[in-house]
C-alpha cells in the first residue's frame, strides 16, 4: 500500500473549533489521533530548545536576566521531553502495529537519534542550571540520565544503521543529511560526559572521561564518512526536494559537536588524568583538544556557508514548513557552543564575537520555528506519521464528519 504523503494530508488530525460542551467527542478523537500519528521527529524540538538554553547561558556579553531566561527555557524543555515521551510511549502501547512500522521507514527511523540528543541537553542543563539550585542531587540526577543517554545513543548508532542495511530501501539519490541523526547521538553523549566528569570523584571521573573519548570515536569518524558520501550525492543529484531544505544544516551538527567534545574533554584531561597518574597524557589531550577543535571549527565554517547558500536557494523557491525546520537549530547551536568554547580557551575576541552572533541567530531561528510549531500543533497538521498508509489516515475524513455531526 502507498505510504502517506504528508503534503497531501495537511489536516490529518485537524478539526473545526467547537463550543466546549459540544466538542468533547471530537477532542477525544483528536487526542487519539495525535497519539497514533506521533513520531520521534518531535524530539528535535527538545534538541533545539535545549541547545538554545545552553548557548544563552554561555552568551559572551552581559544581558540582565539572560541566565534566568536560559534556565526557564531549560525547565520548559524538560516538560516538553516528558510530554513527548508520554505521547510516544502511548503510541507503542495503544497502536503497536502502526508504531513498529517506523523501523522500515528510511527517513522517520533516523529520528530515533533525536531522543538521546534531546535528553543530552537536559543532562547538561542539570549540571549548568541544576547544580547551583540543588547541589549534589542535580549531579546524581545528571549521572543517572547520562548513563541512560549513553545506552540510547549506542543503540541508535548501531541498530538504525543495521536496519538501513537489512530492511530499508535507500539509494544515493535519496540520501539526505538525516542519515547522520542516529550516528551523531554518541558524540553528543561524549560532550555531556565531559561536562559531568568534573563533578565526580576522581576515580569515577576518569572512567567517564575514558568512556566519553570512546563515544566520540564511536561517532565522529562514521559521521565524517557520511559527510563524504553526502558531498558526492549533492554533486551528482543536486539539492534535495524543498521539503528537506532544513536537512542542509544537519551536516554542521557532527562537526560542531565533535569540536565541542574535544575541547571539553581536553579541558578535563590535565587534572583528571593527573589524578590517575597519567599527567603527560592529560597535557597531550588538552593540546589535541585545542588543535582538533580549531580544525573542526574551520571545517564546519565551510558547511555553514554552504548551508546558508542552500537555504537562500530554497527560499527563492519557497520552503513549506514542517518539523524538519528544527534542523536549523541544533546544528547551529552546537557550532555556536564550540565557538564559545574556543573563545574561552584561546581568549581570542573574534571567537567571542562570532559565537555571540551565532547565538543571536539561533535565538531568532528558534522563535520562528517554535511559533510555527505551536501553530501547527494547535491546528493539528503537524501530527502525521509517514509510516502509515493512505488507507489508515482516515483521521482527516473522520474528523470532518465528526465535526459536522456535532454542529
Amino acid at each position: 500500500m502507498t505510504q502517506i504523503d504528508i503534503l497531501k494530508f495537511p489536516n490529518a488530525v485537524a478539526a473545526r473549533s467547537l463550543p466546549s460542551g459540544r466538542s468533547r467527542k471530537l477532542q477525544r478523537f483528536r487526542l487519539r489521533e495525535i497519539v497514533r500519528q506521533f513520531t520521534p521527529n518531535w524530539f528535535a524540538a527538545t534538541m533545539g530548545s535545549g541547545v538554545l538554553a545552553l548557548a544563552l547561558n554561555q552568551f559572551p556579553f552581559a544581558i540582565p536576566g539572560l541566565h534566568e531566561t536560559a534556565r526557564a527555557l531549560w525547565m520548559f524543555n524538560i516538560a516538553l521531553f516528558v510530554l513527548f515521551s508520554l505521547l510516544y510511549t502511548a503510541r507503542w502501547v495503544f497502536f503497536f502495529d502502526g508504531a513498529r512500522r517506523i523501523f522500515g521507514h528510511p527517513v522517520a527511523s533516523m529520528f530515533f537519534g533525536a531522543i538521546p540528543m534531546g535528553l543530552a541537553t537536559i543532562v547538561n542543563g542539570f549540571l549548568v542550571f541544576g547544580v547551583p539550585l540543588w547541589g549534589e542531587r542535580a549531579v546524581a540526577i545528571a549521572g543517572a540520565l547520562w548513563r541512560a543517554d549513553v545506552a540510547l545513543s549506542l543503540a541508535c548508532g548501531v541498530l538504525i544503521p543495521f536496519l538501513m542495511f537489512t530492511r530499508q530501501d535507500h539509494s544515493i539519490a535519496k540520501m539526505t543529511a538525516v542519515w547522520l541523526l542516529p550516528v551523531v547521538a554518541a558524540e553528543v553523549a561524549a560532550a555531556s560526559g565531559a561536562l559531568l566528569a568534573p563533578h565526580l570523584a576522581p576515580s569515577e571521573a576518569f572512567g567517564v572521561v575514558i568512556a566519553s573519548y570512546a563515544l566520540w570515536a564511536f561517532s565522529v569518524p562514521l559521521a565524517m564518512s557520511l559527510l563524504v558520501i553526502l558531498l558526492l550525492r549533492l554533486a551528482l543529484h543536486k539539492l534535495p526536494e524543498r521539503e528537506m531544505a532544513a536537512s542542509g544544516w544537519l551536516a554542521l551538527g557532527p562537526i560542531g559537536t565533535g569540536a565541542l567534545g574535544l575541547l571539553l574533554l581536553g579541558a578535563d584531561a590535565p587534572h583528571i588524568f593527573a589524578a590517575a597518574g597519567l599527567s603527560g597524557v592529560g597535557e597531550v589531550a588538552f593540546g589535541v583538544g585545542v588543535l582538533g577543535g580549531v580544525m573542526l571549527w574551520g571545517y564546519g565554517a565551510w558547511w555553514l556557508m554552504l548551508a546558508l547558500l542552500k537555504t537562500a536557494s530554497y527560499l527563492l523557491r519557497g520552503m513549506p514548513f514542517n518539523m524538519g525546520w528544527w534542523g536549523f537549530t541544533f546544528p547551529l547551536g552546537v557550532y555556536a557552543l564550540a565557538t564559545l568554547a574556543l573563545a574561552n580557551v584561546t581568549h581570542l575576541a573574534i571567537f567571542s564575537a562570532i559565537g555571540g552572533g551565532l547565538t543571536f541567530g539561533l535565538a531568532a531561528l528558534w522563535v520562528i520555528v517554535a511559533a510555527r510549531t505551536a501553530h501547527g500543533a494547535w491546528r493539528g497538521f503537524l501530527f502525521v506519521c509517514p509510516c502509515l498508509t493512505v488507507a489508515e489516515t482516515a483521521g482527516e475524513i473522520e474528523a470532518e464528519e465528526a465535526a459536522k455531526a456535532l454542529l
